[in-house]
């Protein structure tokens, strides 16, 4: 049978644009074909693929201007949005940087990993030729920062630290543009705390946008902000000591480890994207993960509504000279620094056990 001739070739059909379009702009993720939108029906070109990011975070930023026509200070919108810009842009620089430099392992076997005229260099493991590494480090940012879940690339196929960068914009919270609406609450809650840190630091009573904010409203933001993280942590705890879940581990060690943090990471955070060597259609997976995303919905979802109430049922207080302005780069600041340092002190231990131990494997000697 090896001399037969083919003569003919099955395609995959179907309606793929419409439901790009949703699952773009949705920021719902998913994909028509199995390897979501890198399959040329789905995202063909480099315009497709602009076209397609761009859409993955329209409503979430827009959603920041249209909260600052809602409180009426536009200010107040372009602060929220500055503070999602500060942690994105760099992250994304160095997403790009990461996969850029290749695998250095790879030198030592003779490969020619410079960009060229006839090569994009770097690490172009599980990435499409007509996207090239910008355009998949892009797109693995993007999607990872909002609630979408959609790629076109493969994440676990990228360097230690390309792959610690998706994986710490989920566990941020989804905060940097997030979901659609989610993303907004989400920094809203961390907007809360950081009114809170100012007040304890100057000794006065913490006011956002008019309102007091007084120890119901911190300790349901507390909520919003520590439930996912003991969803991914606990998940991920437990995961990694139960046998029928570590047997779906396709690459052993640090990788594996990496690969079920990925894993919760993105179902506690309402992402969707995988480190795919995971084979996670398994009856422990299937609940445990289902139940790390049933926790960090209805379980924010609350105390967020609760704290709207508190503060609607409140009246405006006049603003002082000791009222502190959460429309100014010093605000944007402390609020980047709050998301920043809650992330880092919750998940740091956790990602030193994967992505950042395996980056010094990847570059020590053996």
């Amino acid at each position: 049978m090896k001399d037969q001739a083919v003569t003919e070739q099955t395609l995959p059909l179907g309606p793929a644009a419409s439901q790009v379009a949703i699952k773009q702009l949705g920021t719902n993720g998913g994909g028509f074909f199995n390897v979501n939108s890198s399959h040329p029906f789905e995202n063909p070109t480099p315009l497709s693929n602009f076209l397609e990011v761009l859409a993955i975070l329209l409503i979430p930023a827009a959603l920041c201007y249209t909260f600052g026509s809602m409180v009426d200070d536009k200010r107040q919108g372009w602060a929220l949005l500055a503070a999602m810009l500060v942690i994105f842009v760099p992250l994304l620089v160095g997403a790009f940087a990461a996969e850029q430099a290749g695998n250095p392992r790879f030198d030592a076997l003779g490969v020619d990993q410079a960009t060229s005229a006839i090569q994009p260099g770097g690490n172009m493991e599980g990435k499409e030729a007509r996207f090239g590494i910008a355009q998949s480090a892009l797109w693995a940012t993007a999607t990872t920062a909002a609630s979408n879940g959609s790629v076109n690339s493969m994440h676990d196929s990228y360097t230690p630290l390309g792959g610690l960068v998706p994986m710490g914009l989920m566990q941020l919270g989804e905060v940097v543009f997030g979901g659609v609406g989610s993303g907004l609450y989400g920094m809203l809650m961390f907007a809360v705390i950081a009114v809170f840190i100012a007040g304890l630091m100057v000794g006065r009573t913490p006011e956002y946008l008019g309102k007091k904010i007084e120890a119901y409203e911190v300790k349901m933001a507390a909520i919003v902000l520590l439930v996912p993280c003991l969803a991914v942590l606990l998940g991920t705890a437990v995961a990694v000591t139960v046998p029928a879940a570590t047997a779906s581990v396709a690459n052993p060690g640090v990788h594996g480890f990496s690969e079920i943090l990925y894993a919760f990471s993105s179902a506690g955070n309402n992402n969707g994207s995988a480190f795919a060597s995971l084979a996670a259609n398994t009856p422990f997976y299937n609940f445990a993960l289902g139940i790390a995303m049933w926790v960090s919905r209805y379980w924010l979802m609350m105390p967020v509504l609760a704290i709207a109430g508190s503060l609607a049922a409140k009246r405006a207080t006049a603003t002082t000279a000791g009222t502190l302005p959460t429309h100014t780069p010093l605000f944007v600041t402390l609020l980047v620094t709050t998301v920043l340092l809650v992330g880092a002190l919750t998940f740091l231990p956790a990602l030193a056990l994967g992505p950042i131990v395996e980056h010094l494997q990847l570059h020590g000697s053996h």
